[in-house]
């Protein structure tokens, strides 16, 4: 199973300190938000993210690379003419998500759901 982070967001209510870090990069407990859900999406056998990008993209881009860190492969998907919101964003990753079930994050929430508990459902034919 792969899975996306939302990650292209500006930040608006963390003003003013997303105007000089993406929000993903917020720290909390010593911890970055997207570095949290990386971490956890590798414990739970995940190892491939497709990661949106737009505000200071290249700043994430610095700070998780390809993904070794966490023990993933990440593609980026970038929107930086403009972020395209949730299903935008979703829709014009689909190529790198491909047609199997997969995991939908937003980088800036805090959470600790066991993502290996997740289950996908079956194809069932009638």
């Amino acid at each position: 199973m792969k899975a996306m982070i939302l990650a292209a967001g500006r930040g608006e209510r963390l003003k003013p300190m997303t105007d000089k870090i993406p929000k993903p990069l917020v720290k909390v407990g010593g911890q970055t938000l997207i570095g949290r859900h990386l971490r956890a999406l590798s414990q739970a056998g995940i190892e491939q993210v497709i990661i949106n990008t737009a505000w200071l993209s290249e700043l994430l881009h610095q700070h998780l690379g390809c993904g070794g860190q966490y023990g993933l492969q990440i593609t980026y998907s970038d929107e930086s003419s403009g972020a395209l919101d949730s299903g935008g964003g979703i829709f014009k990753a689909l190529p790198e998500l491909g047609n199997e079930p997969f995991l939908v994050i937003n980088a800036d929430t805090l959470t600790d759901i066991p993502f290996a508990s997740l289950s996908v459902p079956e194809n069932k034919q009638a």
